[in-house]
């Protein structure tokens, strides 16, 4: 068992003890007294009111969650307030029922809310990884440091970010796998949506090629790929020029701007379609080859 999860099984009972110890001392020394339980009631209409007031609540929390959940927007920022807003009315439904339920059957709400202040405390310092996660995922949201759609890494995870609750970040992979990561974990975060991004490609050529020649073809090749997936690519692709001198030819290389979620397809476009327009050109891309040499002994 990790570590960290040791001393967090610990500290739940430790905290489980203390609250154990403190609440029947509080009551002994007088240090927490109230009637609120004194007009506590329950018949059967008092339950049907229970049953259909949690109904209510339940169907409007999922009524309001559903329309969220219809609106598409394409601006990230608000896609990121609409999840937050979510992931918020589920924590406000519960503390609704919990609080209009303890009314309905009699309880002074107020009383015990100002009673259990102690115990509060207590809950508090077990709490602490998920104070951590809200007010880390709040000052995230905040500082405008990533949104949902946005395309981030985190610990050699790639993904796109898919929703951002109080206490988690779900982020998807092309592969469909979700990671869910504690907000208080986020941390080093490489967001690859501020800036386009630079689908790369190397191609070798041999080393008898004219390349005073290609080089004056590449520029006319190189527009006619951005004219066939203007899709992919935001401007022409770039030629940089000889990358290295390999073993087994000259390797070009080239580069196209493209948004992070294009930037393996970019890559793939630019290989197929270089590799067919050398073709085109006359122009041959060598394969590695060994020679074997028979020596007579």
């Amino acid at each position: 068992m990790p570590v960290q999860k040791k001393a967090r099984i610990i500290r739940l009972i430790v905290c489980g003890a203390l609250i154990a110890i403190l609440i029947p001392v509080a009551f002994l020394t007088g240090l927490i007294r109230w009637n609120g339980f004194g007009n506590v009631k329950m018949n059967l209409s008092i339950f049907v009111r229970l049953i259909i007031m949690i109904a209510g609540v339940l169907a409007v929390e999922a009524l309001l969650v559903f329309v969220f959940s219809l609106l598409k927007p394409k601006n990230h920022r608000v896609r990121t307030v609409l999840s937050i807003i979510s992931s918020v009315l589920k924590y406000v439904a519960a503390i609704v029922i919990i609080c209009w339920g303890l009314s309905i059957i009699g309880v002074n709400v107020s009383t015990i809310v100002a009673s259990v202040g102690i115990v509060a405390l207590v809950v508090g310092f077990s709490a602490e990884s998920l104070i951590a996660d809200m007010v880390t995922g709040a000052f995230m949201v905040f500082e405008n440091q990533y949104n949902v759609g946005d395309i981030v890494e985190v610990g050699g995870f790639r993904g796109t970010v898919t929703s951002i609750g109080l206490r988690t970040t779900c982020i998807t992979d092309p592969g469909g796998n979700v990671k869910i990561v504690n907000n208080s974990a986020m941390k080093n975060i490489l967001n690859r949506s501020d800036k386009p991004s630079r689908a790369a490609c190397e191609i070798a050529v041999p080393y008898g090629t004219d390349f005073r020649k290609l080089e004056n073809q590449i520029p006319d090749l190189l527009q006619s790929i951005f004219d066939a997936h203007p899709d992919i690519f935001k401007v022409k692709p770039v030629y940089l020029g000889i990358n290295e001198l390999a073993d087994s030819g000259v390797v070009l290389k080239f580069i196209g701007e493209v948004d992070e979620a294009n930037i393996f397809s970019g890559a793939r476009t630019l290989n197929h379609d270089l590799l067919l327009g050398f073709k085109d050109l006359g122009v041959e891309c060598p394969f590695p080859q060994v020679d074997v040499h028979n020596i007579p002994v």
